[in-house]
């Protein structure tokens, strides 16, 4: 009588091992939910979505094959730019503490330092103005081969390339901007985020006019 009363639960328990491991497997044999996070560590760490499938969906983007569809030659006079009022802002930065010294040592006049504090002041003021301009320009875009994907490509901080992937249907038309195709500057703006890029069609050059039209409209 005993060993019949075993039997279910031990039969039970090897049919538990059996459908977890089938789980693992990626074979689902029943409605068994999967262990070791509670409702409660759910809502505080948000839906167990594995990190890696974020990364992977990032590494498929970047290794699709995209095409030109516009191109602004002058990106890299933005980028040269950018680079030298980066090193006159760091040098401006390195001679002032000694131009300070020399002034408290007397081997200098205040009309000098006053001088290269201005400059230094300046110089920071137009790197931020430039890289903030140089930034938000955009220098190409690429659309992939099922025209469903924007890649942007535009200058960091430091001068460098960036590029960005963007759903085409989450990019705005050029209508739906509110700008018109006879302006000098247009606004590259997405419709879940208020942060917008800049290109232009007189100083740049749309390089596949159809393709192009698929993302900003008919122009």
């Amino acid at each position: 009588m005993i060993r019949s009363m075993l039997i279910p639960k031990f039969t039970s328990r090897v049919l538990t091992c059996t459908r977890g491991s089938c789980l693992l497997a990626g074979r689902i044999l029943g409605p068994v939910q999967p262990r070791g996070h509670s409702p409660l560590q759910q809502s505080l760490h948000g839906p167990l979505v594995p990190q890696s499938i974020s990364l992977v969906r990032v590494s498929d983007l970047s290794t699709q094959k995209y095409s030109v569809i516009y191109t602004f030659p002058y990106i890299k006079g933005l980028r040269a730019l950018s680079r030298l009022k980066l090193l006159q802002t760091g040098f401006t930065v390195v001679i002032l503490p000694p131009a300070y010294i020399l002034y408290l040592m007397g081997k200098t006049s205040f009309f000098l330092v006053s001088y290269t504090t201005g400059v230094a002041l300046f110089a920071g003021v137009m790197l931020y103005t430039i890289s903030h301009f140089s930034r938000r320009v955009v220098g190409r875009m690429y659309l992939d081969q099922s025209n469903s994907t924007l890649k942007v490509s535009h200058l960091n901080f430091w001068g460098r390339r960036h590029d960005i992937y963007l759903p085409v249907s989450d990019v705005m038309t050029i209508g739906d901007t509110g700008d018109s195709v006879k302006e000098t500057i247009l606004q590259l703006k997405r419709h879940s985020s208020p942060q917008k890029l800049y290109f232009s069609l007189r100083f740049g050059y749309v390089v596949d006019k159809q393709r192009f039209e698929k993302v900003f409209g008919n122009f």
